[in-house]
């Protein structure tokens, strides 16, 4: 039986874990999470993730939550080919430390914004939390002028993570790509991949209903 994924497919981190399960050949059996709606805090979803977040994987009745420990257990469980989770420590370590980079610093960051806009009565990006993503974008296009990808000269799940949150942050922080050329290569480089429909057919959902609330 297929490992079960439950998703809302506006949030980056569910679609890293939908492109890591593509790249790897893995059937996810996809539950759809509608966050704005709410069903994310339904006593059912409560049971499974009392942070009720997306995504969660049910296993087997094995239950994680948080992409940057599914994709390391999907790929270490599943993965013929481990090549964007090497087992080589210190290749590991200098992925997990942009997973990190994306959870710690960029996303946060990105949900300050758009977070008061589709949930609350905000209909503005608030200026200071627009230069804390812009800085972010500095710090991940630095990364790029050392390597082809995030972490290394390979592709790894940083990117799939990091590529997901760029998309949406992007669309309240618009990417000046004249300022950030590291990151419009990276961004080109990734749209080759045969599964990153999977980030833009997500992030044009994410940017209609941001639209449809700043007007």
């Amino acid at each position: 039986m297929a490992p079960k994924l439950y998703i809302d497919k506006l949030s980056p981190p569910c679609r890293a874990v939908l492109m890591c399960g593509r790249a790897i050949g893995l059937d996810l059996d996809i539950v759809e999470v509608n966050l704005l709606e709410g069903e994310h805090l339904k006593p059912e979803f409560i049971k499974l993730n009392p942070v009720h977040t997306v995504p969660v994987l049910e296993d087997d009745g094995f239950i994680l939550s948080d992409s940057h420990a599914i994709m390391p257990y999907i790929i270490g469980k599943y993965a013929k080919d481990k090549s964007l989770y090497p087992e080589d420590i210190q290749k590991r370590a200098l992925i997990d430390q942009k997973l990190h980079f994306d959870s710690g610093i960029l996303f946060p960051r990105h949900l300050r914004i758009v977070l008061p806009i589709l949930l609350g009565n905000v209909r503005h990006v608030v200026e200071e939390h627009a230069r804390a993503v812009n800085e972010a974008y500095g710090f991940i296009n630095t990364f790029l002028q050392q390597n082809k990808y995030i972490a290394s000269d390979n592709l790894s799940i940083a990117d799939l993570s990091l590529i997901n949150s760029v998309t949406n942050a992007s669309v309240c922080v618009p990417l000046d790509e004249g300022a950030y050329p590291q990151i419009k290569a990276w961004r080109d480089r990734l749209k080759a991949l045969p599964y990153y429909e999977i980030n833009q057919t997500g992030g044009d959902l994410f940017k209609s209903a941001v639209k449809s609330k700043l007007g």
